[in-house]
């Protein structure tokens, strides 16, 4: 388990992290606003699956938060649970701010053996849900069947 949320995109799933109050789940809701199946909003599920070699990542919901979103300002949310996806990119909210053009390729953190693209994240108010949306498309793993 892992505290961090999760989102369905396109068969991926993009992990964001960082501390209380940072956005975490704001960025979710403008995701999910566009497409996003949620995973989990404050804990996820992490597990390996895969061949030997094509071991992938997996993000599940938790069973006893899944489904369940904070909004802000509005209380806890239930809203329907995005199936379990291979994570492809990790959103890094509320550390030190991220380079404006980040060198290609970005950092990697191992989880279970298996090395995750990192990118330091400040969602800000202009198009949040766009760049992250870019972000994955730009610097995540892709789905492979092992």
């Amino acid at each position: 388990m892992i505290q961090a949320g999760a989102l369905a995109i396109e068969g991926r799933a993009l992990l964001v992290e960082g501390p209380p109050g940072c956005g975490k789940s704001s960025l979710a809701l403008a995701l999910i606003a566009r497409g996003a199946g949620l995973i989990g909003d404050d804990a996820v599920t992490l597990t390996v699956e895969g061949a030997r070699g094509h071991e992938r990542l997996i993000a599940s919901p938790p069973p006893h938060i899944a489904g369940l979103c904070e909004v802000d300002g509005v209380g806890i949310a239930q809203m329907p649970t995005a199936p379990p996806a291979p994570v492809a990119l990790i959103l890094s909210l509320g550390g030190p701010p991220g380079e404006r053009l980040p060198q290609v390729p970005i950092p990697t953190r191992t989880i279970s053996g298996i090395a995750v693209p990192v990118l330091a994240f400040d969602p800000g108010t202009i198009a949040p849900a766009e760049r992250a949306l870019w972000a994955l498309h730009m610097h995540g793993l892709f789905s492979s069947n092992p």
